[in-house]
């Protein structure tokens, strides 16, 4: 009926969508994996290479950010092979428990870090007179280990209500809360204000102060390049961070208000949530694919970083190509023999 509601990787399951949508979610979330692993891995091996110039905090917190993403998007393969069977959850208990739990840990986590990143993007541009590297390096170590913290408290509750349900004969990895729906809203808008609406807060303060402090300098200095590529870069950013999570914490807000009768359940919320809550996780998903291209390959030293990486491989990319093509070659010329071998060998 209308007033049962569970809980799936943080999404209301009331009715199934087409199995069209759910093969195209499924795709989309091998393709978001594929990329996402991709970038993630490059960022970490760029800021691997980078291990012998001078570190900072928010290189520190990048490369947290891009282990964070890497583990997260690991998870996606789980969600498409169960959204493709029609949410039929075919890992088991165990599986169900880990996998929920490490998909929010590290959207918590990831989204921690991209604040902590602003913050600290500010703080490194408003105190650039002073070098404090190695103290800021020290410290940062703490920061990071608080966030990781917090993010695993801020779990706790999906790794011990999480469980695999039997229900209509179907096995659904789900949250299950003993009180029913009102914990379960709870938990939701736990959700949107920690992962959403404090962080965002956040970032928009930092920036809109960081853009105030360049463009200041900027007209002192006269440098309005610099001033017109930071606003470029954070609007990037800003923006980014929020379409990505906007619509996806919107509908789920909406179903907090449902769940507490402050808004009647109606079609309309049913078609949403249905065919468009889907996507809306999907466009979540893939800011974990988008973070190390925003972050690392917006950055000019990155970019050049990755050009030097290129033309080392490009030689031994060229050298494959020509074994490719001197195999080809030896193939059609070995052709016409193969051809004959095989008529002699039939006539004897």
């Amino acid at each position: 009926g209308p007033t049962l509601f569970f809980s799936l990787e943080d999404i209301d399951v009331t009715a199934d969508g087409s199995p069209a949508l759910r093969i195209m979610i499924s795709i989309v979330y091998s393709v978001v994996c594929a990329a996402g692993l991709v970038g993630n891995l490059l960022v970490v091996f760029l800021m691997k290479v980078r291990r012998g110039r001078k570190r900072s905090t928010i290189h520190f917190f990048v490369l947290n950010l891009a282990m964070t993403d890497f583990q997260f998007v690991l998870t996606l393969p789980f969600w498409a092979v169960d959204t493709a069977l029609d949410f039929s959850w075919p890992f088991g208990n165990a599986m169900c428990k880990i996998i929920l739990s490490v998909t929010v840990m590290n959207m918590y986590a990831s989204v921690f870090f991209l604040t902590a990143m602003s913050v600290t993007r500010y703080w490194s541009v408003a105190s650039a007179l002073k070098d404090r590297t190695r103290h800021r390096y020290c410290s940062v170590r703490w920061v990071s280990a608080v966030l990781w913290v917090s993010a695993t408290v801020a779990t706790a509750p999906t790794a011990i209500f999480s469980n695999m349900t039997n229900i209509a004969g179907e096995k659904l990895c789900l949250l299950r809360f003993p009180e029913g729906q009102h914990w379960l809203a709870l938990y939701h808008l736990q959700k949107i204000i920690i992962a959403f609406v404090f962080p965002m807060l956040i970032v928009t303060i930092c920036y809109l102060m960081l853009l105030r402090f360049v463009r200041l300098r900027s007209m002192n200095n006269n440098h309005p390049k610099r001033s017109n590529r930071v606003t470029k870069s954070v609007t990037i950013v800003v923006l980014s961070f929020f379409l990505c999570w906007m619509p996806n914490h919107a509908i789920t807000f909406w179903g907090v208000l449902v769940k507490f009768n402050v808004v009647n359940w109606d079609k309309s919320y049913y078609m949403v949530h249905t065919y468009v809550f889907p996507v809306t996780v999907c466009l979540a998903h893939a800011n974990s694919c988008l973070n190390p291209f925003l972050y690392c390959l917006m950055r000019r030293e990155f970019r050049k970083m990755l050009k030097d990486l290129f033309w080392r491989i490009w030689p031994l990319c060229q050298g494959s190509l020509q074994i490719v093509r001197a195999l080809c070659h030896l193939a059609d010329w070995a052709a016409p023999l193969c051809k004959d071998f095989r008529a002699n060998e039939t006539d004897i």
